[in-house]
């Protein structure tokens, strides 16, 4: 029986919603639809679904607080199902829920604003808190990432899921300094960063902006989830049901995008030298659109956060779900390494 972690205090409201009216016009919520919003966080789009038309929404996340918060919210609206969960799991959730198919699914995708605003979940060099970024709770945290990862490991991570360009000299200067004491603060490993590559010289970014980053995403594997979850989606949407996914990082609109672009029939031209071996299977998507749809000017002034968003859609079609699952292509060192480490 899985332990479930004790909730803390429900953050306040704050939340804005990005690009809420792109995602309920690609998402078309219609009566009687069943709609998997795969990353509830504060519930803004699941309340704008909901009252978009007279539907159900499976709202899911790993993050107990997110669904007390969604418990709350099901108290007054019985057409709301919460369930604490990942999102590369919900074709199982909404099976479990009587949902054998889905209408639509949503995913919002990174950190959310309820988690960087608490200084105790860790996910923020701008508050002093425990080293920790776990969205869910459970498994290896930073401190455990940075103070026992081989070096050659630590910088492979730093450089390919913060796009860090000095990440051997980040990574170098963290292993000589846990051999003296462990990080423990968010803080602690912020200066160290900032230390290492000669300060901050006026520069806007903080230099550990892209190391928290990159050790935020190994910690909860995001990109494994967000390719898990794009399987899924895959498997539960009924023909016609519509995928939604917004992004905020090229590493995840990059994987969206190729998968997408693949499951609607794009395919590699061959040449003459290498000729294609075999035919496509039969697309399971149809993109809404070629390109992928930006937040409006007025959007980003209003809600500094969606500057960076991206929104890509597809329509399921009737052709057999692929039994290969998508794949994040990053071959990082596993995080159960680290348990085994212990």
């Amino acid at each position: 029986m899985t332990t479930r972690p004790a909730a803390r205090a429900p953050a306040q409201p704050g939340h804005l919603p990005v690009m809420l009216a792109e995602v309920l016009r690609a998402l078309a919520p219609a009566q009687g639809d069943r709609i998997i919003d795969g990353t509830f966080g504060g519930g803004s789009y699941t309340r704008a679904i909901l009252e978009a038309a007279d539907c159900q929404v499976l709202g899911i996340d790993r993050d107990l607080d997110a669904i007390v918060r969604a418990e709350r919210m099901a108290e007054n609206q019985p057409r709301l199902l919460p369930r604490l969960g990942c999102f590369g799991e919900m074709d199982s959730l909404a099976e479990q829920a009587g949902w054998p198919l889905v209408d639509g699914v949503v995913l919002d995708i990174g950190v959310s604003s309820y988690q960087i605003d608490q200084a105790g979940r860790g996910f923020s060099f701008q508050k002093d808190g425990p080293l920790d970024m776990r969205m869910g709770g459970g498994g290896p945290s930073a401190a455990d990432v940075v103070n026992r990862m081989a070096e050659r490991d630590l910088a492979d991570v730093i450089f390919r899921l913060g796009e860090e360009k000095q990440s051997r000299r980040i990574a170098r200067a963290i292993v000589e300094r846990r051999a003296e004491a462990p990080f423990e603060t968010t803080l602690d490993l912020a200066g160290l960063i900032e230390t290492a590559l000669g300060g901050r010289r006026g520069a806007r970014v903080h230099p550990a902006t892209l190391t928290f980053q990159a050790i935020r995403m190994y910690v909860n594997d995001e990109l494994g989830e967000l390719a898990r979850g794009l399987s899924a989606a895959e498997r539960i949407l009924k023909p016609g049901g519509r995928l939604v996914v917004v992004t905020f990082h090229s590493l995840e609109d990059r994987l969206v995008k190729q998968w997408m672009r693949e499951r609607a029939g794009a395919v590699p031209s061959g040449s003459r030298h290498m000729p294609l071996l075999s035919k496509a299977p039969p697309p399971a998507f149809r993109l809404q659109e070629n390109k992928a749809v930006l937040p409006s000017d007025k959007e980003v002034e209003t809600n500094p956060r969606a500057r960076s968003a991206k929104l890509r859609a597809a329509i399921r079609t009737d052709a057999d779900a692929a039994t290969e699952p998508a794949s994040d292509g990053m071959n990082l060192p596993p995080l159960s390494e680290l348990e085994r480490s212990k």
